[in-house]
Formats: structure tokens, C-alpha cells, sequence
């Protein structure tokens, strides 16, 4: 073995050391879905008494709610309104949800004051509104306590909270405390410079500046600017905190200040918030179920590879188990929550991370059977190195999508792409440098070369072959493709128009009713006792003191009395603890976050493959993509299957494997085109491009479709309707780059002839001007 390459198995062994360390040492977070979490229940309060917050009013509250749930780093929460005034906050994992809610609940009401001299001020008021002297043209001041404990005197508001536009926790230099550093807009900016300069003038009290965070003072700072300076754009709140206490003050300070008042105990006990733990929406028996689809699949692809690939299968068989090691270390040292749904993600990510090998194989199975002297070593290189630029473009698009939707979106939407990006990224890792490693050093001893053929690489395969004697005229028959692929659109969009959407409960809000029983029921148990009367989608929870909840579509009396007669039939129901109509889950602003989220994605992606190769390339894949999301929506309208976020998360999915697979074969027609001659058709090369390129697409299709195949079949209810989307996105998305996406480029290359000659970039001598080398 070659001392560059026993260097390279050194840093690959320290690097899978270092992820085994950090997947063993730090705790996952896992979703409700996995390990359930706490419920608060809030009720919202209008600012004037006797008034009664419109729904309107209570939306806004919940998008607050959102961001500040997000900001103290909760992923893959649920935040809904149930009925008029109250919202309903999940937690996955919380383990305290007093401090959760002492964040999330707090009206936050923020404004920043002048400090007054209290030599004008007569002591005995303190505490009180008092009136400030003549030289403060008699505003009325506040006195209070600072930060400390001493008392001060404040004036009137110079700059409240909708005046500044973010905040941070971070550590000063030269400190080891911690401060949050504020962000003014444009008119606080102005605000508090003219306040910072006046305090700077100032002596004593006068020259400091108070922050309140609900009538609260949390920092009292002197202005150390000389006389005659401002501070503006930005400023720090410092106070001996701690990262914690920091972090939550700038959530709230960001989070903004509530429109409305969240009751609290002073209110009463029958609206004070109602924090509750809750145990995971999936069951025992369905998680288990899923985990050992999950294993047969992988199983069965890893046979598969090996099968096709022998002895380089097997080591990349090998690599895809450290993707598995290396995805979920970075997983959970970002602190990214885990939910069932991104398992599923990952699980399919490691049969989709093969498509890398498959294509360096098949190009080393190429260079090996045109120039056998060389020995499978160089065959192998060259393989990596033809094989670069597509698993580049189909990584880079992948994650160009899943940064905009981690950036743009939120909720469930943003936690997959943070899923997304750790998938995409690690998958480039095993297949360009572990499996690089393992590979490399597979064929390096003399018995292997002595015995090309069980490496795999020693032929070119029986579909190659057969191929290459066929050569079958696909692209040409573009005008029937394209006929088919239209038809199949129109028949999708039939069904979503007569059928509709089965839209599920984060869509359209349905109802949570609490169950107090007489005796203790599994949940599992009473998941199926709840089916069997009739609602095979419900979700099915236990509660504080063996308490059962159930969350349903919207449902009416008579349709709660069958599920609640259900339950009494079997454990005897002795109260209805809570019934709640619930909003949508994914409505309003997060379903507009992840529609742009969506769009700007296939536009980055349409952007950066016009950049790679052209605009065309750009726009027929982008087509390709739509075609196929909308395809499968159309399948599932058909079949009356739930439109819910975990379809969603299948149908960005489905644009990740259908843009994979487009880039591949136009990377192909790219490299033949510049490599043909000047009276070679386009629509031949692109054919040829095609046809070539179809060993890579059997086998990666296959290898996730073992996967895929088996979370429909064997992956219980919770998995079953995403394997089914995935497989028919698979299925429709490898169909599409034939049918739609390359008969597409075809015809929109005479419009913008792509150029024939590849461009080299020029070098020049520095020692003659003239010479190009």
C-alpha cells in the first residue's frame, strides 16, 4: 500500500473515530413523534377588558409563539389555536416546560428610558409614576428598582420594542460574562442616538440609560461615549448574565412583544396555562415496525451492490454504513431534532448515497474495458474523476434547495432541511472520500489484479452489453414521451380537481379530545380500539395521570361520541378532560414561508444548472421537477391518501431524487456533445447520453427501491403513505429525465445552440505575453 493512500485511511479512520465519539457521547433530540414532550395550554387575553381577542388576533400570537419556540432551539414543535382564544403549544423533548414556559408565555413588552437625576425627586415616591422637574418639562417619570436592587428614576419612552429588528446572544472581548448585542431599525437607530447622546453629557444618574423588559429593568448601563457622540445601528445589554440567561433575552427581545396579554395564574385558575407531559404520537409496535423495514432494506440493497458490483460493491457497501455514522454524529452535535419522518429521510439517503459509487463504477468499468493495460487502480481513478462533476452538480443543487428551505421556512419544513443538509453533505463524504479510501486500497494488492473479474470492474455488465447491441432510439421518440407525460399531467390534475385533497390535520386543524379512563390503556391499544370504530388516522397520545388524548380531522359530536363509546367499551371512559377544535398547524405564515421557500428553490436550482451547462439544461429540469411533484399529488388525490407534512417532506424529497437524476444524464450529454463531431445531431448524442447512462439509473433505482419497497410493506401506517410517495416520486422522477427532461433539452437547444467546443481555461507563461500554455 502506497504511503499517500495509508495516509488517507489514517484521516478516514480518525474521522469515523471522532463521529462514533460524538453519536456515543451526545444525547439525541428526538420529535414528539419518537419521545413525546410537554403540552402548554394558553389562554389569550385581551389588552382592554371586556373585550374578546379576535382569531385574527390569536394567529398573530401563534406566529410570535413560532419564533420564539424556534429561537430557544425547540425544532419540530406544534403551535396551534384551538378555539377563539386559546393556543396549544408541543414541545418535543422539554424536559422543564415551566422554564419553556416562562420564555415562550412572557408578554415581553420592551422600551428603553432616560435615567433621571433623583436629586429632583422627592424619595418618598419611589416606586410610584412621579412628575419629573421643570428641566424635564414635566413628563411623568417612572421609578423603580434597577438591576441591582438600587433605586432609580426613569423618563419617559424613548424607543419600544418594534424599533429594533434583532438580537444575540454572544460574548464580549476581553469578558467572560455573556450580553446580548440589539439591533435598531432605522427610526430606533435615530432614537437612541439622540438618547445616548444626551446621556453622555450628562453626570451621575443622568448619564445612564435603562432597558425594561415588562416594566422590568434588566440593565441600567452608563454611556461611556465621550460628549458630543451618539451610539446608533447597535448596542449591548450587559448584566452578568449567563449563556442561558442571555439567550433567553434575546429570544424574547427578537421574538418581538405579544399584540395580546397571556393570562396567567392572577387571572385564574380556569385560564391560568396548563402545562401537561405527553407521551410520543407513535407507538412502540410502530416505531419497531419502521426500524425493521428500515433493516431489510438496507440489507437487501447492500446485497444488491454487492451482487452487481462484487468486491467494490461490498467495500462500498461498507462506506455506506460510515454515512450512517458520520449523518448521525453531525446530527447530534448541530442539536438537529430527530423525528421518524427524517429517519425515513436518512434511511433512503444511505440507498441513494450508492448513486455515487454506481456512477464512479460504471465509468472505471468503461476506462477498464477500453484500456485494460492500465490496471484497475488507474481505472478506478478515472472513474472518480469522470464521475466528479455529476455527483457535484446533483449534490449542489440538493443543497442549494435545502439551505433556502432551512433559511426561508419554518417549522417542519426548516427541520428538514437541516435533515437535508446533513444527509447531502455526508453522503458526499462517504462516497468521495471513505469509499475513495476503501476502494482504492481494495484493488491495490497483486491477487486482486490477478483476478480483475471479482472486483466487479472487470466487465461492463449484462444491461450495458445488451444496450450497446440494442442501441434502442429513445430520445427520438420524444414527441410520444412528451405526449404521455402531458397526458399523465392532465390525468393528476383531474383527480386533484374531481377528488380533491385528503388534507390532513396540520393543513386544516381538527379536534383534541382528553379521555380520563377508568382503568390504564396502552396507547397502542387504544390507537387500534380508535381505528376500528372508524379513524384509522387518528393520533392517539397518553397524558398526565393515565389520561388518553386523541387528535382527529375536523369531526363532528356524533363522530367523537363513536371514538369516546369506543374507548368506554373497553376501559370504561369516566370524564372528557378537554375537547379543543384546533387550527391548522401549517397554515398561515409558515405555509407562505415554505411555498417561497419552495419556489426560490427551484429557481436557485434552475440558476446554478444554467450556470453549469446552460439555461436550457436549467429549464428543462426545472420542468421535469414539477411534473413530477405534481404527479404524485395527483396519485395520492386518486387514492384519498392524507396531504399532510409528512407528504411534504416526501415532495421535497421527490425533487432531490428527480434533479439527481436529470443532472446526471445531462452531465453525459454535456461531455459527449463536447466531444462529438460536426455532423453529429444533437438529439443522437442525447440519445446516446441517454442509453449509456441507463445501467447507472437500473441499478441506483433498484438499490432505493429495496429500501422503499420495504417501508411500504412492512413500515406500519406511520411510514407506509411516505414509502409510497417516495417510491412513486422515484419511479415518475427516473421516467421523467427520459420522457420529459432530455426530449425537452432537445427541442430548446436550436433556440440556444449549446457550444460543441469545451472551455479550457488559459493559462498564461509569465515569461512571454504572447505564449498560451
Amino acid at each position: 500500500m502506497s504511503r499517500g493512500i495509508l495516509v488517507r485511511l489514517l484521516f478516514v479512520v480518525a474521522l469515523l473515530a471522532a463521529c462514533a465519539a460524538a453519536a456515543w457521547s451526545i444525547q439525541p433530540r428526538l420529535g414528539i413523534d419518537l419521545e413525546g414532550g410537554s403540552q402548554i395550554t394558553l389562554t389569550v387575553l385581551s389588552e382592554e377588558e371586556g373585550e374578546e381577542p379576535t382569531a385574527e388576533q390569536v394567529d398573530q400570537v401563534v406566529e410570535v409563539l413560532r419564533q420564539r419556540v424556534d429561537g430557544i432551539g425547540v425544532s419540530e414543535s406544534t403551535i396551534v389555536r384551538s378555539g377563539s382564544d386559546r393556543i396549544i403549544v408541543e414541545l418535543p423533548g422539554v424536559q422543564d416546560p415551566d422554564d419553556a414556559l416562562d420564555v415562550v408565555g412572557r408578554t415581553a413588552q420592551l422600551e428603553v428610558r432616560p435615567v433621571v437625576d433623583q436629586s429632583t425627586i422627592d424619595p418618598t415616591v419611589l416606586g410610584t409614576i412621579v412628575e419629573c422637574s421643570e428641566a424635564e418639562d414635566d413628563a411623568q417619570c417612572q421609578a423603580a428598582d434597577d438591576q441591582s436592587g438600587a433605586p432609580i428614576v426613569m423618563g419617559p419612552v424613548a424607543l419600544k420594542g418594534d424599533q429594533i429588528t434583532g438580537a444575540a446572544a454572544e460574548q464580549p472581548q476581553n469578558s467572560t460574562g455573556w450580553a446580548v448585542t440589539v439591533d435598531f431599525s432605522g427610526s430606533g437607530s435615530d432614537a437612541f442616538g439622540e438618547l445616548s447622546k444626551t446621556a453622555a453629557c450628562a453626570t451621575g444618574d443622568a448619564g445612564r440609560i435603562a432597558i425594561l423588559l415588562d416594566d422590568e429593568v434588566i440593565s441600567s448601563p452608563q454611556v461611556t461615549v465621550a460628549c458630543g457622540a451618539s451610539i446608533t445601528g447597535s448596542t449591548q445589554i450587559t448584566g452578568n448574565f449567563n449563556q442561558s440567561q442571555a439567550s433567553d433575552l434575546a429570544v424574547l427581545i427578537e421574538g418581538g412583544s405579544l399584540p395580546l396579554r397571556i393570562a396567567s395564574e392572577d387571572d385564574g385558575a380556569d385560564i391560568a396555562p396548563d402545562v401537561r407531559t405527553i407521551g410520543p404520537t407513535l407507538g412502540d409496535s410502530a416505531i419497531e415496525a419502521s426500524a425493521e423495514a428500515g433493516v431489510i432494506g438496507l440489507l437487501l440493497t447492500g446485497l444488491f451492490i454487492v451482487f452487481v458490483y462484487r468486491f467494490v460493491g461490498f467495500l462500498a457497501t461498507v462506506a455506506l454504513a460510515t454515512y450512517a455514522l458520520i449523518s448521525y454524529a453531525m446530527l447530534v452535535i448541530v442539536g438537529a431534532t430527530l423525528t421518524l419522518p427524517g429517519l425515513a429521510g436518512f434511511v433512503l439517503a444511505i440507498g441513494l448515497a450508492i448513486d455515487a459509487n454506481v456512477l464512479v463504477f460504471e465509468r472505471a468499468r468503461e476506462e477498464y474495458a477500453a484500456n485494460r493495460a492500465s490496471g484497475l487502480r488507474r481505472a478506478l481513478q478515472v472513474g472518480f474523476n469522470k464521475a466528479f462533476s455529476a455527483i457535484l452538480d446533483s449534490n449542489v443543487t440538493t443543497l442549494l434547495a435545502a439551505v433556502l428551505l432551512f433559511f426561508l421556512a419554518s417549522g417542519p419544513v426548516q427541520g428538514f432541511g437541516v435533515t437535508l443538509i446533513i444527509g447531502t453533505v455526508a453522503s458526499m463524504i462517504s462516497a468521495l472520500v471513505v469509499a475513495r479510501v476503501f476502494t482504492t486500497a481494495g484493488v491495490q494488492p497483486r491477487w486482486v489484479n490477478r483476478k480483475p473479474k471479482i472486483t466487479g470492474l472487470a466487465n461492463v455488465g449484462r444491461v450495458r452489453t445488451w444496450l450497446e447491441r440494442k442501441r434502442p432510439k429513445l430520445v427520438q421518440r420524444r414527441n410520444v414521451f412528451l405526449g404521455i407525460s402531458g397526458a399523465a399531467v392532465v390525468l393528476a390534475v383531474a383527480g386533484i380537481a374531481t377528488q380533491g385533497l385528503n388534507l390532513g390535520l396540520e393543513f386544516t386543524g381538527g379536534r383534541n379530545v382528553v379521555y380520563a379512563t377508568e382503568s390504564p390503556i396502552e396507547p397502542d391499544r387504544a390507537r387500534d380500539v380508535i381505528a376500528d370504530a372508524g379513524f384509522p388516522e387518528a393520533t392517539v397520545q397518553s397524558a398526565d395521570a393515565g389520561d388518553i388524548s386523541v387528535r382527529t380531522g375536523r369531526i363532528s359530536d356524533e363522530e367523537e361520541q363513536q371514538i369516546r363509546d369506543a374507548l368506554d367499551a373497553e376501559v370504561g371512559v369516566t370524564d372528557v378532560v378537554t375537547d379543543d377544535n384546533l387550527g391548522a398547524a401549517l397554515g398561515g405564515e409558515l405555509l407562505r414561508n415554505a411555498i417561497i421557500a419552495f419556489v426560490l428553490a427551484l429557481a436557485a436550482q434552475m440558476i446554478y444548472l444554467a450556470f453549469r451547462f446552460k439555461w436550457t439544461f436549467g429549464a428543462s429540469a426545472v420542468l421535469a421537477m414539477a411534473h413530477d411533484v405534481v404527479i404524485v399529488v395527483g396519485v395520492f388525490a386518486w387514492l384519498g391518501k392524507p396531504i399532510d407534512g409528512v407528504f411534504l417532506a416526501a415532495a421535497l424529497t421527490i425533487i432531490g431524487l428527480s434533479v439527481n437524476d436529470t443532472v446526471v444524464v445531462f452531465d453525459r450529454v454535456r461531455e459527449k456533445w463536447w466531444g462529438s463531431k460536426d455532423d453529429d445531431e444533437f438529439i443522437d448524442v442525447a440519445n446516446d447520453a441517454v442509453v449509456e447512462t441507463l445501467p447507472r439509473t437500473v441499478n441506483t433505482g433498484l438499490g432505493a427501491m429495496f429500501i422503499l419497497a420495504a417501508l411500504t410493506i412492512l413500515g406500519g401506517d406511520s411510514l407506509q403513505d411516505f414509502a409510497l410517495a417516495l417510491l412513486i416520486g422515484l419511479v415518475v422522477g427516473t421516467l421523467s429525465t427520459i420522457t420529459l427532461a432530455t426530449p425537452l433539452l432537445t427541442y430548446l437547444n436550436p433556440f440556444s445552440p449549446f457550444g460543441r467546443e469545451k472551455k479550457e481555461k488559459v493559462v498564461r507563461d509569465p515569461t512571454d505575453s504572447g505564449a498560451v500554455v
